[in-house]
């Protein structure tokens, strides 16, 4: 499934959504037989406000960027409790949270 406001068609093997991802969302949910994994910064924040989010998986690189669109937008208050960390290759951390309340 690709989530998107801006694209018309997407390839042979995806479906587009392209209004109510947190219905989509909620229906993948209850009807998944394992994990549903999505990205990209808008979306988890309109996924966040409606609770949907049960693991927050953050990847720390070792690399220094100087701009980008934040993954926790400002407005958002969000309390999480750590549920492991993990060294992957190349230096990269997986860091594992879920929401706290």
């Amino acid at each position: 499934m690709v989530f998107s406001t801006t694209l018309r068609q997407v390839g042979f093997n995806a479906r587009l959504v392209d209004d109510d991802a947190e219905n989509t969302v909620r229906t993948l949910k209850a009807h998944a037989d394992g994990l549903v994994i999505l990205g990209g910064a808008d979306l988890a924040a309109s996924l966040m406000r409606a609770g949907l989010i049960d693991e927050y998986r953050l990847y720390m690189h070792p690399v220094v960027l100087g701009d980008g669109k934040p993954y926790f937008q400002s407005g958002l208050s969000l309390a999480l409790k750590p549920l492991d960390t993990e060294s992957l290759t190349q230096g990269v951390t997986l860091l594992r949270y879920a929401p706290a309340g």
